[in-house]
């Protein structure tokens, strides 16, 4: 139960930012025994991987903050981040299995390939939706905020995830009903700008 809590947490922070999770479960599976890889995911906390997952981080933190250029990275993202989200909540699920002595999401990982999956992509649609109103609400000067507040909250959903697994839950919730509530509040604000403007030029 605690391992799919922790794959479902991990999962979907991949769908706010798909490094973030990644890179924190490889370097606390290398240097610390809180987590254990299966050794098919040992790879994960390889130096390659690693290195390769670094700089795609500092790529996508540069580039989601940018306003327009982080709708391209959101495209990019509709395959990277469910995808990474599948792949760390098989991982870690495995990682909980194996430390329990079950080899059950070992020898059925497509279970948990296709939950990181779906739960990665449901943020992920969030995340795209919201931005292009947020966007538009704030003339592209409310990005690197929102993009900042998304990227401390996968690091923070993924380090609950891993460490205090039973908050999940009410975490997802919380971080569900942010995006919705800044969603609704942008779309107003962009509605109520375009009737003044709208108002104006008939006037």
């Amino acid at each position: 139960m605690l391992a799919a809590l922790t794959g479902t947490g991990l999962s979907a922070a991949a769908g706010l930012n798909a490094y973030i999770p990644f890179i924190l479960v490889a370097l606390i599976a290398r240097f610390t025994d809180v987590v254990t890889l299966p050794h098919q995911y040992a790879w994960i906390e390889s130096n390659w991987a690693i290195g390769i997952a670094a700089v795609l981080l500092l790529s996508e933190v540069v580039l989601d903050k940018v306003a327009l250029v982080d709708h391209l990275n959101d495209a990019v993202g509709t395959f990277v981040r469910p995808a990474t989200g599948g792949l760390i909540f098989a991982a870690t699920t495995a990682a909980g299995d194996f430390e329990q002595g079950s080899s059950f999401m070992q020898d059925n990982p497509w279970i948990g390939v296709l939950l990181g999956i779906v739960t990665a992509g449901i943020v992920h649609t969030a995340k795209a939706v919201t931005r292009p109103v947020v966007n538009a609400g704030t003339a592209g000067l409310g990005t690197p905020v929102v993009s900042a507040a998304e990227d401390g909250a996968a690091l923070t959903l993924s380090l609950i995830a891993i460490f205090i697994p039973v908050l999940v839950v009410f975490l997802l919730l919380l971080l569900l009903w942010g995006l919705f509530a800044l969603w609704r509040r942008n779309r107003r604000r962009k509605q109520h700008r375009d009737q003044l403007m709208s108002d104006a030029g008939y006037s």
